[in-house]
Order: C-alpha cells, then structure tokens, then sequence
C-alpha cells in the first residue's frame, strides 16, 4: 500500500501542479474580494475532487467500452504528461490543460470556480489520464485503490490551501520563484512519464 502511494502521490500532485495554477488564479480574481475568492477555490476544489475520484474508480469501465487496453492507454497518458512537462520545464503554462483563449475568457468571467480552475486548470486531461492509469495499475482491491484515493486527496487539499494563500505566495516567490519550482516539478514530472511510456510499451511489444 505504501509503495503504491509513493507512486501515485507525486504523480497526481506535480500533474494538478497548484503552484502553478497561482499566477492565473490571481490574475483571474483580480477585481474579486478575499471572500469571493476563498469561495471559489473551495467549490474549484471540491469539484476537481469529484472529477478525478469518479473517473479513478469508473475509468477503467472507459477502457472495456473502447476497447483500450491499459498498455495503450499508459503509452497515451505518458506522452500527454511529457508534453506537460516539457511546457513546464520552459516556465510555461501547459498548453494541455488550457489555451490562451480559454485562460482570456476566464479573465473575463464573474465566477472561475468551476470553468476554468476545476476543469481543465486542477482536473484536466492530464491528471484524469494518470488517476485512471494508476488506478488501473494498482487499484485491484483496497490496497490499490486507497493509495491513490489518497493521493487525489491530499493533492486537493494542498491545492485549496495554496489557492487561498495564492496572493501571499506570488508576492514571496515572485515569478522567477514559481518559475524555478515549475522546472523542478516538471523534471519529475517527466521521469514519470517516461516510466508511463516505457513499461505501457514493453507491455504492448510482449503482446
């Protein structure tokens, strides 16, 4: 159980990446009270929970009813996960989770919590790829499934708790200061997807 969470809790945590989402989440409550913006990052959070918990149990469900194997499938999610974290090795914002234009039009949006910071921003392709991967790698039973329950979680909280300090932490880290944890968040990042790619294709190759 503990090995599986040792997997599955970096893995989910540097995929959502909340550091990263601080920048546009001040941007996006520019003109919104504290209130309205603690408001909003616990309904964003709440809901990306949601998301993630329903496609980690009932994702596999996807698989059989497209007949995907889980080899393909980690190959695919390994490759979305290098491209996130080659975007955030370049100090920029993924363009797997959300485009210039979806990112403008929350700028203009009186309330951000559901579209766009739950989904794609905390919950986007990327984190459910890899929530439906891990579960289906480790999930047989409580010892898989809890690890990454947890894992899912834990992320979340930390993603609530970095939302409501997002001022605070823009203001101590600056832009250079998130810049340099995007890199390193995105280096794991990227040996995880490797991990991904390679052992969903040496599977794919001994079939």
């Amino acid at each position: 159980m503990w090995s599986t969470f040792a997997i599955a809790m970096p893995a989910v945590l540097f995929i959502v990446d909340p550091i990263g989402v601080v920048p546009l989440f001040v941007a996006m409550t520019a003109n919104d009270s504290p209130e309205k913006c603690k408001a909003m990052a616990r309904r964003a959070v709440l809901t990306a929970t949601g998301v993630l918990i329903f496609f980690a149990l009932f994702g596999t469900v996807l698989f059989q009813v497209f007949s995907v194997t889980l080899s393909a499938f980690r190959v695919a999610g390994g490759i979305l996960l290098m491209l996130t974290a080659l975007d955030m090795l370049r100090a920029q914002h993924p363009g797997t989770k959300t485009s210039a234009a979806e990112t403008a039009e929350g700028l203009h949006q009186d309330d951000i919590a559901i579209v766009p910071l739950a989904m794609p921003l905390l919950a986007g392709p990327g984190a459910i790829a890899t929530v439906m991967v891990l579960m289906a790698q480790h999930g047989a039973g409580i010892e898989g499934t809890l690890p990454v329950i947890a894992s899912i979680v834990i992320t979340m909280l930390i993603s609530y708790v970095t939302l409501r300090s997002a001022q605070g932490i823009k203001r101590v880290l600056k832009q250079t200061g998130i810049a340099i944890l995007e890199r390193i968040f995105g280096l794991i990042l990227a040996a995880i997807a490797v991990q991904f790619v390679f052992e969903g294709g040496r599977e794919l190759l001994k079939s």
